[in-house]
């Protein structure tokens, strides 16, 4: 006598892989539309310089405090400047793949990153 497995053991559903993967991908955008909304802040010299930025990267205020400003020493608050813009978009990268990892429970799915 020959045994039998039970009906659909051993073949994955598709159907269900298929939608499983569609309510994936629009979770992913809603979650994407939302970052995207966010505004993060990088800072850089013990917040003597603060950057605002949205996520999609661009910057929407940059706020520097008067005792940074030094006639003198241009070249130090320029490095601020550019350090607390590297920050911000350190944060909202760092957001984004948080965000976007707990959808995708932490796989690298090809075109649903940001």
């Amino acid at each position: 006598m020959k045994a039998r497995m039970p009906q659909g053991f051993g073949r994955p559903d598709v159907s269900a892989l298929m939608r499983q993967a569609q309510k994936m991908q629009e979770d992913m955008k809603a979650k994407q539309a939302e970052l995207e909304a966010t505004e993060y802040k990088g800072t850089a010299g013990g917040g003597m310089v603060e950057v605002t930025m949205m996520g999609t990267h661009q910057i929407t205020a940059v706020k520097i405090k008067p005792e940074a400003v030094d006639p003198d020493d241009i070249e130090m608050l320029e490095d601020m400047v550019a350090a607390a813009f590297n920050d911000a978009v350190r944060v909202v990268d760092e957001a984004s793949s948080a965000e976007l990892g707990k959808i995708t429970g932490g796989m690298n799915i090809p075109g649903m990153s940001l």
